[in-house]
Protein backbone atom coordinates (compact mmCIF):
# COMPACT_ATOMS: atom_id res chain seq x y z
CA UNK A 1 0.00 0.00 0.00
CA UNK A 2 1.48 3.48 -1.05
CA UNK A 3 1.72 5.79 1.73
CA UNK A 4 1.11 8.65 -0.35
CA UNK A 5 -2.09 10.57 0.22
CA UNK A 6 -4.15 12.97 -2.08
CA UNK A 7 -5.72 15.85 -0.88
CA UNK A 8 -8.92 17.46 -2.30
CA UNK A 9 -9.51 21.35 -1.24
CA UNK A 10 -13.00 22.28 -2.69
CA UNK A 11 -12.75 25.70 -3.59
CA UNK A 12 -15.70 26.86 -5.31
CA UNK A 13 -17.58 28.69 -3.07
CA UNK A 14 -18.35 32.26 -2.75
CA UNK A 15 -18.10 33.34 0.89
CA UNK A 16 -21.49 34.90 0.77
CA UNK A 17 -20.65 35.41 5.00
CA UNK A 18 -17.55 37.14 4.69
CA UNK A 19 -19.30 39.94 2.62
CA UNK A 20 -16.31 40.18 0.33
CA UNK A 21 -15.77 41.79 -3.37
CA UNK A 22 -13.99 38.21 -4.50
CA UNK A 23 -14.46 34.80 -3.11
CA UNK A 24 -13.42 34.52 0.42
CA UNK A 25 -10.35 32.02 -0.49
CA UNK A 26 -8.65 34.74 -2.55
CA UNK A 27 -8.68 37.83 0.23
CA UNK A 28 -5.68 39.21 0.75
CA UNK A 29 -3.91 36.48 3.93
CA UNK A 30 -0.09 36.91 5.21
CA UNK A 31 1.96 36.88 2.40
CA UNK A 32 -0.33 36.29 -0.62
CA UNK A 33 -3.67 34.69 -0.27
CA UNK A 34 -5.84 32.31 2.10
CA UNK A 35 -5.89 29.67 -0.03
CA UNK A 36 -2.16 29.95 -1.36
CA UNK A 37 -1.19 29.87 2.31
CA UNK A 38 -3.45 26.87 2.97
CA UNK A 39 -1.73 25.09 0.08
CA UNK A 40 1.84 26.38 1.43
CA UNK A 41 0.90 24.29 4.70
CA UNK A 42 -0.47 21.18 2.59
CA UNK A 43 3.14 20.89 0.18
CA UNK A 44 4.61 20.31 3.83
CA UNK A 45 3.25 17.11 4.46
CA UNK A 46 5.08 14.46 4.28
CA UNK A 47 2.77 11.80 2.82
CA UNK A 48 1.16 14.34 -0.39
CA UNK A 49 0.55 12.37 -2.92
CA UNK A 50 -0.82 15.62 -5.35
CA UNK A 51 -3.28 18.54 -4.74
CA UNK A 52 -6.73 17.89 -5.98
CA UNK A 53 -8.12 21.62 -6.20
CA UNK A 54 -11.83 21.75 -7.29
CA UNK A 55 -12.46 25.63 -8.72
CA UNK A 56 -15.71 27.16 -9.78
CA UNK A 57 -15.75 27.09 -13.62
CA UNK A 58 -16.20 30.89 -13.21
CA UNK A 59 -13.25 31.59 -11.39
CA UNK A 60 -11.64 34.34 -12.36
CA UNK A 61 -9.04 34.56 -9.61
CA UNK A 62 -6.55 31.83 -9.61
CA UNK A 63 -4.53 32.08 -12.85
CA UNK A 64 -3.30 35.62 -10.72
CA UNK A 65 -2.35 33.20 -7.79
CA UNK A 66 1.33 31.79 -7.25
CA UNK A 67 -0.29 28.56 -7.56
CA UNK A 68 -1.01 28.74 -11.09
CA UNK A 69 0.79 26.44 -12.98
CA UNK A 70 2.00 24.25 -10.23
CA UNK A 71 2.76 20.64 -11.19
CA UNK A 72 1.70 19.32 -7.71
CA UNK A 73 -1.91 20.67 -8.66
CA UNK A 74 -4.49 19.49 -10.65
CA UNK A 75 -7.40 21.15 -10.74
CA UNK A 76 -11.23 20.12 -11.61
CA UNK A 77 -14.46 21.86 -11.72
CA UNK A 78 -16.04 22.42 -8.55
CA UNK A 79 -20.09 21.76 -8.17
CA UNK A 80 -22.89 24.50 -6.63
CA UNK A 81 -22.54 22.54 -3.17
CA UNK A 82 -19.38 21.84 -1.30
CA UNK A 83 -19.89 17.90 -1.49
CA UNK A 84 -20.26 18.35 -5.26
CA UNK A 85 -16.69 19.72 -5.50
CA UNK A 86 -15.20 17.46 -2.96
CA UNK A 87 -16.82 14.57 -5.22
CA UNK A 88 -15.25 16.09 -8.24
CA UNK A 89 -11.96 15.83 -6.35
CA UNK A 90 -12.47 12.92 -5.10
CA UNK A 91 -12.93 11.51 -9.07
CA UNK A 92 -9.83 12.89 -9.77
CA UNK A 93 -7.57 11.38 -7.34
CA UNK A 94 -5.55 8.27 -7.56
CA UNK A 95 -4.51 7.45 -4.30
CA UNK A 96 -5.74 4.85 -1.86
CA UNK A 97 -6.45 7.46 1.03
CA UNK A 98 -7.62 10.68 0.76
CA UNK A 99 -7.23 13.97 3.39
CA UNK A 100 -10.09 16.74 2.52
CA UNK A 101 -9.34 20.10 3.46
CA UNK A 102 -11.22 23.79 4.06
CA UNK A 103 -9.70 25.89 1.58
CA UNK A 104 -9.92 28.52 4.41
CA UNK A 105 -7.93 26.48 6.99
CA UNK A 106 -4.63 28.27 6.43
CA UNK A 107 -3.72 27.20 10.16
CA UNK A 108 -3.39 23.66 9.92
CA UNK A 109 -0.76 22.19 11.95
CA UNK A 110 2.21 19.54 10.22
CA UNK A 111 1.58 17.52 13.73
CA UNK A 112 -1.60 17.45 13.24
CA UNK A 113 -1.60 16.43 9.47
CA UNK A 114 0.77 13.71 10.61
CA UNK A 115 -0.84 12.12 13.72
CA UNK A 116 -4.50 12.04 11.35
CA UNK A 117 -2.54 9.58 9.00
CA UNK A 118 -1.07 7.84 11.45
CA UNK A 119 -4.37 6.88 13.45
CA UNK A 120 -6.96 7.00 10.45
CA UNK A 121 -5.61 4.96 7.96
CA UNK A 122 -8.25 2.09 8.29
CA UNK A 123 -11.90 1.56 7.30
CA UNK A 124 -13.21 4.24 9.09
CA UNK A 125 -10.97 6.62 8.44
CA UNK A 126 -10.74 9.49 11.07
CA UNK A 127 -11.21 13.91 11.54
CA UNK A 128 -9.40 16.01 13.17
CA UNK A 129 -11.31 17.94 15.58
CA UNK A 130 -11.50 19.57 19.16
CA UNK A 131 -13.12 19.07 22.15
CA UNK A 132 -15.78 22.10 22.90
CA UNK A 133 -14.85 23.51 26.54
CA UNK A 134 -18.03 25.56 26.69
CA UNK A 135 -21.74 25.48 27.65
CA UNK A 136 -23.77 25.04 25.03
CA UNK A 137 -27.16 26.03 24.14
CA UNK A 138 -30.04 25.66 21.82
CA UNK A 139 -31.53 28.30 20.65
CA UNK A 140 -35.17 28.60 19.02
CA UNK A 141 -36.13 30.68 15.75
CA UNK A 142 -35.85 33.92 17.92
CA UNK A 143 -32.65 32.75 19.71
CA UNK A 144 -34.01 32.42 22.96
CA UNK A 145 -32.26 29.43 24.86
CA UNK A 146 -34.86 26.43 25.05
CA UNK A 147 -32.32 23.98 26.62
CA UNK A 148 -28.84 23.54 27.62
CA UNK A 149 -26.88 20.90 25.38
CA UNK A 150 -24.66 18.41 28.01
CA UNK A 151 -21.31 19.10 26.54
CA UNK A 152 -19.60 15.44 27.42
CA UNK A 153 -18.35 13.32 24.21
CA UNK A 154 -18.93 16.76 21.77
CA UNK A 155 -16.28 17.67 19.79
CA UNK A 156 -15.99 20.44 17.14
CA UNK A 157 -15.23 19.00 13.73
CA UNK A 158 -11.97 20.00 11.95
CA UNK A 159 -10.07 19.01 8.53
CA UNK A 160 -8.49 17.72 7.24
CA UNK A 161 -10.72 14.60 7.43
CA UNK A 162 -9.23 11.60 6.35
CA UNK A 163 -11.08 8.18 4.50
CA UNK A 164 -10.17 5.12 1.98
CA UNK A 165 -10.77 7.06 -1.61
CA UNK A 166 -13.14 4.29 -2.50
CA UNK A 167 -15.67 4.54 0.26
CA UNK A 168 -16.23 8.28 0.76
CA UNK A 169 -16.88 8.02 -3.25
CA UNK A 170 -19.67 5.58 -2.35
CA UNK A 171 -20.70 7.01 1.30
CA UNK A 172 -21.28 10.70 -0.73
CA UNK A 173 -23.04 9.27 -3.98
CA UNK A 174 -25.62 7.17 -1.77
CA UNK A 175 -25.68 10.28 1.06
CA UNK A 176 -26.81 12.16 -1.83
CA UNK A 177 -28.73 9.88 -3.80
CA UNK A 178 -31.35 9.51 -0.48
CA UNK A 179 -31.23 13.36 -0.34
CA UNK A 180 -28.79 14.23 2.42
CA UNK A 181 -27.35 17.30 2.67
CA UNK A 182 -23.80 16.53 4.03
CA UNK A 183 -21.73 19.11 5.91
CA UNK A 184 -18.30 16.82 5.82
CA UNK A 185 -16.93 14.01 5.06
CA UNK A 186 -17.57 12.30 8.21
CA UNK A 187 -21.25 12.84 7.96
CA UNK A 188 -21.35 10.72 4.60
CA UNK A 189 -19.45 8.10 6.34
CA UNK A 190 -21.66 7.95 9.37
CA UNK A 191 -24.91 7.94 6.79
CA UNK A 192 -23.05 4.49 5.40
CA UNK A 193 -22.28 3.20 8.96
CA UNK A 194 -18.92 3.52 9.67
CA UNK A 195 -17.44 4.88 13.05
CA UNK A 196 -14.60 7.25 12.07
CA UNK A 197 -12.15 8.60 14.78
CA UNK A 198 -12.11 11.43 16.42
CA UNK A 199 -8.06 12.94 16.33
CA UNK A 200 -7.80 15.45 18.88
CA UNK A 201 -6.30 18.66 16.85
CA UNK A 202 -5.56 22.17 17.54
CA UNK A 203 -8.00 24.67 18.46
CA UNK A 204 -5.68 26.98 15.84
CA UNK A 205 -7.09 25.69 12.96
CA UNK A 206 -9.98 27.58 12.50
CA UNK A 207 -12.11 28.13 10.06
CA UNK A 208 -11.83 32.09 8.24
CA UNK A 209 -15.80 32.53 7.48
CA UNK A 210 -16.78 35.96 8.60
CA UNK A 211 -15.03 39.34 8.48
CA UNK A 212 -13.53 39.17 12.09
CA UNK A 213 -11.76 35.94 11.37
CA UNK A 214 -9.35 37.41 9.25
CA UNK A 215 -7.58 39.09 12.23
CA UNK A 216 -7.81 35.99 14.32
CA UNK A 217 -6.51 33.89 11.71
CA UNK A 218 -3.25 36.02 10.67
CA UNK A 219 -2.55 36.08 14.28
CA UNK A 220 -2.76 32.08 14.83
CA UNK A 221 -0.93 32.09 11.88
CA UNK A 222 2.28 33.51 12.76
CA UNK A 223 2.31 30.74 15.53
CA UNK A 224 2.73 27.77 13.15
CA UNK A 225 5.50 25.60 13.14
Amino acid sequence: MSDMIDVVIPAAGVGKRMQSRCPKQYLPFASSTILEETLKRIFRFSSLGRVILALSPEDQYFQDTGLYGDPRIVTVPGGKERGDSVLSGLRAATSEYVMVHDAARPCIMMADLERLRDLAMNDNGGILAVRIPDTVKRGDSENRITDTVPRAGLWRALTPQLFKRDLLITAYEKAAASGMTLTDEASAMEFLGYHPLLVPGSSLNIKITEPQDLALGTLFYREMD
